[in-house]
């Protein structure tokens, strides 16, 4: 019988995390397979004690339960978690159910590919939710300065207040959404957080070919579709642009190691995505 494993999300019948962690474990001959279920915020605690009833291997959560998730209190984060504020993989132990984020990890990983320098560069992030929290605080910890942008600007500013507490060597801050452009001048790289241009809405973006400079990186952590609205903005703009493939297969690889203590086939998971959003 296959162990399941398998991502809980509202929306979340676009994400290609079965197609990617089911080409891995088939690959690596493990009897294992993945699955997408919705679940909204109010039933993730018991959606999570019922996957462990079942035997569940592991789980990744998505939007918009990752910040809601440690509000459960049988759920044990660990420490990173816990100072980032959302946990995005669930691992089943027999001391319990741990928590961890990996987020961060893929999106350093993800700038690290694409040969953008971490320590000292001038970051905006677009988003105030779970995904920013672990953006920001692990490029802040790795030496960024950061700006958090939000529609709500007192989330931003909230946001950046609580990852200052920690003391990290990069410094953040939070603001609303009114000078932009003026903002951007001075950046290194700007990355959505944010849902904007995810489909079915992919007509809408953060910012403008307008708003943008051809010395920008812009990372946008949505993947489906391939090439967003923002990508194509930046592109007309001449920056240059990181898909969100590269954070969903690091951090996925990630949770796949938590999971099972197996290296993951990375390559092989990139490529099943990109076949799959190409398709």
């Amino acid at each position: 019988m296959k162990q399941v494993f398998g991502v809980f999300g509202d929306p979340v019948g676009h994400s290609l995390s079965p197609a990617m962690h089911s080409a891995a474990f088939s690959a690596l001959s493990m009897d294992c397979i993945y699955h997408a279920f919705r679940v909204r915020p109010e039933k993730l605690g018991k959606a999570i004690l019922g996957a462990e009833a079942m035997g569940f291997g592991g789980l990744n959560l998505t939007v918009p339960l990752k910040e809601e998730a440690l509000k459960l209190d049988f759920i044990k984060p660990d420490p990173l978690a816990k100072r980032i504020g959302a946990i995005n993989t669930v691992v089943f132990e027999k001391s319990g159910i741990q928590g961890y984020n990996t987020d961060g990890l893929g999106a350093r990983q993800a700038l690290l590919d694409s040969a953008v320098e971490i320590g000292g560069s001038r970051i905006v992030v677009a988003g105030a939710g779970g995904a920013a929290r672990a953006v920001t605080f692990q490029l802040a910890a790795d030496g960024a300065d950061i700006t958090v942008i939000n529609r709500t600007e007192e989330r931003a500013i909230e946001l950046a207040k609580e990852i200052s507490a920690a003391a990290l060597p990069g410094k953040v801050s939070g603001t609303g959404l009114s000078g932009l452009k003026e903002l951007l001048r001075d950046a290194d790289v700007l990355i959505n957080t944010t849902t904007l241009g995810m489909h079915p809405n992919t007509d809408t973006t953060i910012a403008t070919a307008e708003e943008l400079y051809s010395d920008l990186t812009v990372f946008d952590i949505v993947y489906n579709p391939l090439e967003t609205r923002l990508l194509k903005e930046a592109k007309a703009a001449g920056a240059k642009t990181i898909s969100g493939v590269l954070m969903l297969v690091y951090q996925g690889a990630e949770a796949f190691r938590l999971w099972t203590g197996v290296e993951p086939p990375v390559e092989l998971m990139k490529k099943t995505v990109l076949e799959a959003l190409q398709a």
